[in-house]
Parts: C-alpha cells; structure tokens; sequence
C-alpha cells in the first residue's frame, strides 16, 4: 500500500492472480497424500513379500533339499545293507541302492541310487543305468548336484591326477585313481560310451550355481575288475533306467511340474489371502495361528514343485 492507500503493482506487467485463478489454469495442483501414501505403502509391501519369497526359496534350494536328501540316504545306506547281505541282483531295481562312493579328499561318503533322474537324483549320486556298474569292465558313470539336494559332487573340481575314489557295490570294494578332468557341453553324451579299459565317469553341473556346462572327472580302476553283469548292461530287473543315454537326463528341470507348480502357488495364495480376510473380520491370533501351519506346508509343496521346473544346480 503507498501513502494513499492503494495497492502497489508486484512488479513491471505483473498482474496479481487470485487462487482460484490459478486452479483453474492447473497451478498447484498435487497429488492426495493420503492416496499416494497408500500406493507407497502398497508397493513396499510388495517389494517385502516379494524379497521374503525369494529369499525362502533360496533358503529351501540350499537348506531344505539337504535335509530331504539327508533323509533319503538313510533309506538308501539300508538298503544297500540288505542288498550286500542278502546277495540280491547285481543290479538292482531303478530307485534302489547300487552302493557306496566315497572320495576322501573332498569330503564324499554317500549312498549311489540306481538311475539319474530328477527323483534319483534327490536322493543321492545317481548311476547311470545304460552303463557298467562300478568295479565292473567298462565305463561305469555316476552324476550328482553340486549345489542342491546336500551338494555331493560340490567339490569335484578339486580332484586332481592320482587322486582316489572308492566305491562299494555287492560285489565288493573298489578302488579308482582320477585320470583327468575336462569341461563339456551338456549335449556331449559321448563320455558315457563304452569303452575298453575299466573306468569311472564322473558328471556334475559346471559351473557352480549353473547347469550351462557339465563337469567330467574321469578314474581308472585301479584293482582288478568284477565279473560282468548277469544282466546286459543298459537293463535292471525291474524295468529300465531313467536317463542312461543323456548328461542332461535329472540335472535338467522337468516341464511336467509347471502344472503342480502353478496350482500349488494359486494353493498359496489363496491361504494368504484367507488368513488376511478372515483375520480381518475376526481375531487375528487365532487365525494366524490355525492357517500359518497350512501356509508354510502349501509354501513347502510350491517351492517343490517349482524347484523342478529349474535345472537343479542352479
């Protein structure tokens, strides 16, 4: 205001423009804090669940497939017992126990299960059943997870010229020295040919946390052979093996599982959101308590399932 009581101009051309002026033109106008407080919140608690997920998967990959495959090899160490003490077919049924390898170096003592499937496979180093058995003439292979399902072969990449490997069937113990290590593709089912000379093929993922390459540690018998099979080499009583003729055969996932995976997930959420739902309109405690035994068994189930959509050393 100037000495006579008029209004003072803000400046050169300036014009005063009144609030509703300038909403009207779309100035100043801002997004609801309490609408974008819920979007931030809503997404925060996406990113947590979702971090919480996949950290519970990793968990499971590296913890819980251990503890399944613990569980499967007492199972396999007595049968194998009743196998030796019994003298029962050299060969024995697929899912059943061949024997024991152990690798001392590296730390490896575990039951091998018959076949080299996804299910095989979880239980242990698997035999490959269109190959000879260990101790016998010929090429005998063996393939386990590096770093899953209690990570047998982990360390196989440490093995080196004249180290020893020994592996227990029915027909007794025995003793192999490393030859060789090599690096191939996982189409190079050639390591599993027949061969000669009396030898062990060693197969796992590679590299560590992949299922791009497969790593092949190779032995030579170094005590004399087994009688050859009673049975043509690439059968078993029983029925056939599971993937004998394929380095891929259970260290690849299984698309039959995408099907399990998917109800076993739409399974869990639906858990999660009745446990929300109904502890809303009632008491939460109660609810949580009743439903968080189902969630964690249906969340137990998914993480399974998809597990076997996923090449198993990944």
């Amino acid at each position: 205001m100037d000495l006579r009581g008029r209004a003072r101009p803000r400046g050169p051309g300036r014009a005063v423009q009144h609030p509703d002026s300038r909403r009207e033109h779309g100035y100043g106008r801002r997004v609801s804090a309490p609408l974008l407080r819920t979007a931030l919140g809503a997404t925060g608690a996406v990113l947590i669940w979702a971090g919480a997920l996949v950290l519970s998967f990793v968990g499971y990959q590296l913890f819980g497939t251990s503890v399944a495959a613990a569980r499967a090899q007492d199972g396999l160490r007595a049968d194998f017992a009743e196998v030796s003490n019994a003298l029962k077919a050299i060969r024995p049924v697929p899912g059943g126990a061949v024997g024991i390898i152990e690798i001392p170096k590296i730390g490896v003592d575990w039951a091998v299960v018959e076949g080299v499937g996804t299910v095989e496979l979880k239980a242990g180093p698997g035999h490959y059943p269109a190959t000879p058995m260990p101790g016998q003439p010929g090429n005998a292979a063996i393939a386990a997870h590096r770093t899953t399902y209690g990570a047998p072969f982990n360390r196989l990449d440490e093995l080196t010229a004249g180290d020893a490997v020994l592996v227990t069937t029915s027909q007794g113990e025995f003793r192999y020295e490393v030859r060789s290590a090599t690096v191939v593709d996982p189409s190079a089912a050639e390591v599993l040919d027949p061969t000669d000379d009396s030898r062990l093929t060693l197969t796992t993922c590679h590299p560590e946390f992949s299922a791009r390459q497969r790593l092949i540690v190779v032995a030579e018998l170094a005590s004399p052979p087994a009688s050859p099979p009673t049975t043509p080499v690439g059968t078993s009583e029983g029925g056939g093996g599971a993937g004998g003729d394929s380095l891929d055969a259970g260290l690849s996932g299984d698309p039959a599982a995408r099907w399990p995976a998917l109800a076993w997930a739409l399974a869990t959420a639906t858990v999660a959101l009745l446990i929300k739902v109904v502890g809303a309109a009632w008491r939460k405690v109660p609810v949580r308590l009743i439903g968080a035994p189902i969630f964690v068994l249906s969340l137990f189930l998914f993480f399974e399932s998809f597990a076997r959509l996923l090449p198993p050393n990944v």
